[in-house]
């Protein structure tokens, strides 16, 4: 029985995390730390810092 209690509280901690998700991510990229730390991680993927690095040092705001 306890073990059912456990797994409806984890379940409910899930959807409370789904449904506020984008307001959790804005609160805690207001903390410069973990702000820096997506940051670092998310150069680590190769896949993003391709996508991302040629549009911050392209030139088509000149033009």
């Amino acid at each position: 029985m306890r073990g059912f209690f456990q797994f409806v509280l984890l379940v409910a901690v899930v959807l409370l995390l789904y449904r506020w998700r984008y307001r959790l991510l804005n609160f805690m990229m207001t903390i410069g730390i973990l702000r820096k730390l997506a940051v670092r991680l998310s150069m680590n993927i190769p896949e993003m810092r391709s996508k991302i690095l040629p549009s911050l040092f392209s030139n088509d705001m000149e033009g």
